[in-house]
């Protein structure tokens, strides 16, 4: 079941996602050649803690991992696409991209986004998969107008990422958002005959998130049970958004 938000909630949520907005620009701006996957959970979950907040993704059971997810972020470097561990080990190198996503629970109601950066200089083939995956998430979004319909996202999304010759990742789509991180419906970020294509009303939120990769679309999980990567060891990008469907258009409730 859709559930859609009344104004005061959206309200709500858009507190939630200026809380992650901030969290993500204050990791981004310390990204850099010698910085620690794990210098950046520290810098989240203080201002998590400090706005009275609770993390949507640590203690986040998932029964085919066996365990709760361990962190306020997942931080995935290069060929991993998402749930990765931030790490004291995890040393960023120039050339490498890390996916920073995180979400909270603020008064009730969740937010959730993603953003992927460059650690200095990247090679252009990077420099494009990051371009790309970033304009195919904001196509999405200027998709989630009333009257149109879910796979006229879906659909916007695959036709950029196919166009330029990237591949979409299958098994991890975008997904309802409210007062559960994980509503209906599913958000896929490509054309799936399978799923349902409701019509999208005001009052709906969605988290729109393309994962994308250089190489092919096949992925696996390490034996952390948690984090995906690329089957090929070729690069992935992420970028995500929590957008409200409204009268007037979308919102995007996690950036200012």
């Amino acid at each position: 079941m859709i559930i859609r938000k009344t104004d005061l909630e959206l309200l709500k949520m858009r507190r939630s996602g200026l809380l992650v907005h901030e969290i993500l620009h204050a990791c981004a701006a310390i990204v850099q050649e010698g910085v620690t996957t794990w210098d950046l959970e520290v810098i989240a979950e203080k201002l998590i803690d400090d706005a009275g907040a609770t993390s949507a993704f640590k203690g986040y059971y998932v029964p085919t991992a066996g365990s709760k997810f361990p962190c306020v972020l997942c931080t995935s470097v290069n060929e991993q696409i998402v749930h990765g561990f931030p790490s004291r080990k995890r040393i960023l190198k120039g050339g490498d991209v890390v996916t920073i996503d995180t979400g909270v629970h603020l008064d009730g109601y969740y937010a959730d986004s993603a953003i992927t950066v460059p650690v200095g200089a990247v090679s252009e083939e990077v420099a494009r998969l990051l371009d790309v995956t970033r304009t195919a998430l904001e196509l999405g979004i200027a998709q989630a107008s009333v009257g149109n319909r879910l796979f006229d996202i879906s659909g916007a999304i695959e036709k950029h990422i196919t166009t330029h010759g990237f591949a979409i990742v299958r098994e991890y789509v975008g997904h309802g958002i409210g007062t559960r991180l994980h509503e209906d419906p599913q958000v896929p970020n490509y054309i799936d005959r399978r799923n349902e294509n409701p019509r999208l009303k005001a009052g709906m939120v969605l988290a729109i998130e393309p994962m994308v990769n250089i190489g092919t679309a096949e992925t696996r999980v390490l034996s952390d049970k948690w984090t995906a990567v690329t089957k090929d060891g070729s690069y992935s990008a992420h970028f995500e958004h929590t957008v409200a469907i409204t009268e007037n258009g979308p919102w995007v409730l996690t950036r200012p």
